[in-house]
């Protein structure tokens, strides 16, 4: 029996493989440990929230692999791919995650810029003369 598991989360533009694995809690991303990859507390808090809530912090180790999107994007991708792979590997967990919404893909993208403005919605400066 395989007790590794492989999934992918997304966030904005980012994309995460996660590979979920019994250990000792030690989470790299692209090969680099979490606390580096991601200095930012709120984003080590965003990534570690599907332990947290299922009270397995410190029992798997995650090796993830992201691409696209910044930051925050790519914090919520991992989010995403570990709360899935925890599914996977145990299915009594979908109601805790999902009460914390942590099973749904964040489908917000960012609108794309119009011809004719300064951005998305903004417009340029109207003069009446």
């Amino acid at each position: 029996m395989v007790h590794h598991r492989i999934s992918v989360g997304r966030r904005k533009t980012a994309v995460a493989r996660v590979i979920l694995k019994p250990g000792s809690g030690e989470i790299k991303i692209n090969d680099i440990a979490l606390e580096k990859y991601f200095p930012i507390e709120t984003l080590k808090t965003d990534v570690l929230l599907p332990f947290t809530v299922t009270e397995l912090l410190g029992k798997y180790d995650v090796d993830a692999i992201v691409n696209g999107g910044g930051s925050s994007g790519q914090a919520g991708a991992v989010k995403l791919g570990i709360s899935r792979a925890l599914v996977d590997l145990n299915n009594d967990l979908r109601g805790k995650l999902r009460e914390h919404d942590l099973l749904t893909r964040d489908s917000r993208m960012v609108e794309r810029k119009k011809y004719g403005q300064r951005k998305a919605r903004k417009r340029f400066q109207f003069s009446k003369r």
